[in-house]
């Protein structure tokens, strides 16, 4: 007898996740919105030092300044479609290109980029690679002419370009008008570090700042209002706790005024009820989503951490372990640290780049160093885990030299097998 061959397709045994997602897209990250609530100050600050481009004058540069989740890439976004829009109805000669610099950040992928903008040949005209920076500028100058438009750029974590590839790029681009003869260019910084020009050429950092803005933090209420207006879109009626977004936005106002972090908490928290076949998100479902996305976050951190960052992450977990002491010192560390120098055939740093190390581990949140007075004998940095083992040892493991080097310096394991079993 033969047997019926069927045929079933995984999705279909999925519950019918439908009864709370209107439209997902609108609590992502990327969607932009067409009001956006407590930017309104920002969005006509901006609109404002744009405006001499609809009358064919160019408008300052501008140097937008915030924490992650304040709203400036979104806005950004947002002027410019506004713009275009503006363009299209009265027919003015305006670019705009908008380039994230930590996805494009050599000085020739900004330029090229740029070029894109004014013809649709130029990657038929300008080869990929090859070329001298001053080439692809010469080009970019001449396509700019040729259309005789002003160009708006928007640099997204410019901070990220400057600290791949220096400054050479924003000086060419700051003083680009000087060698246009028909065209304009502005620029719009959007930076999340607002110490990143430190490290400019006085020229640049002068040019790029004719004007700047700052977009403040969110507050719980701020966050709140954010997220009834995106929640009304993406939900059905009833989908949600009543209490659910008050929640979301009272986390997400912990952690510097997120609305990103508020977003994806909703998010993140009604996929898990979604999974659950739960009939509506309850505040269950935001508390573990927080804690997923923390362990997430944590995982993230840990294992794109260099090379002698781990070495030292792991010598602060080894000296915890094996004398389970609350606190240690860096010179604690640091002999630690020296072990695991040796066995891998790493070139051991000075002990001052290691207390540089360790004040980038604290500022992360892996770890917690506080200094203390000793009274007449000085002071000390007193240095601890800021997260469970627990939760660290399933990350370690999969980083083979983390988990190699926390071998080595806890003496073959032992003090680990005994955490394990505590």
């Amino acid at each position: 007898m033969q047997l019926e061959q069927t045929s079933r397709n995984v999705f279909d045994t999925l519950p019918n996740e439908g009864h709370t997602f209107r439209n997902r897209e609108v609590l992502s990250s990327t969607y932009i919105p067409e009001d956006f609530p407590h930017r309104n100050t920002e969005i006509d600050q901006v609109a404002h030092i744009l405006r001499p481009a609809l009358e064919g004058s160019r408008p300052s540069n501008i140097l937008i300044y915030g924490q992650t989740g304040t709203g400036k890439t979104a806005v950004a976004q947002h002027i410019r479609r506004q713009l275009e829009a503006k363009v299209t109805l009265q027919g003015s000669a305006i670019h705009t290109a908008y380039i994230n610099c930590k996805q494009v950040n050599t000085p020739y992928g900004i330029l090229a980029n740029i070029g894109q903008t004014y013809t649709t040949d130029w990657d038929d005209s300008i080869p990929h690679t090859g070329w001298r920076l001053e080439q692809v500028y010469t080009a970019l100058c001449r396509k700019a002419d040729e259309s005789g438009a002003i160009a708006i750029v928007v640099l997204d974590e410019v901070d990220a370009l400057v600290k791949k590839s220096g400054d050479e790029v924003l000086y060419h681009l700051t003083g680009i008008n000087s060698d246009l003869s028909a065209a304009r260019m502005s620029l719009i910084g959007i930076s999340n570090d607002t110490k990143f020009t430190t490290f400019l050429d006085p020229r640049v950092k002068s040019r790029l700042g004719e004007e700047s803005l700052v977009f403040p933090p969110y507050n719980a209420v701020q966050l709140r209002d954010i997220l009834h207006q995106r929640a009304e879109q993406a939900f059905y009626e009833g989908a949600l706790d009543p209490q659910v977004i008050s929640l979301c936005a009272s986390r997400a106002a912990q952690e510097h005024g997120d609305a990103r972090k508020a977003l994806d908490l909703l998010r993140i928290a009604t996929e898990m009820a979604e999974r659950d076949s739960a009939q509506r998100v309850t505040i269950d479902y935001v508390s573990r989503a927080e804690n997923m996305m923390e362990q997430d976050q944590v995982r993230k951190v840990v294992l794109q951490l260099p090379l002698q960052h781990k070495a030292v992450l792991a010598a602060i977990l080894a000296n915890e372990s094996q004398s389970r002491l609350d606190r240690q010192t860096t010179g604690d560390v640091y002999d630690t640290y020296g072990r695991v120098c040796l066995r891998f055939e790493l070139d051991a740093l000075t002990q001052r780049r290691i207390g540089d190390i360790i004040s980038e581990l604290d500022m992360q949140g892996l770890i917690s160093a506080r200094v203390v007075s000793l009274g007449r004998h000085g002071r000390t940095r007193l240095i601890s885990t800021a997260i469970a083992f627990s939760e660290l040892q399933p990350i370690i493991t999969e980083d083979s030299f983390m988990s190699e080097a926390l071998d080595l310096a806890t003496e073959g394991g032992l003090v680990r097998t005994q955490l394990r079993l505590m």
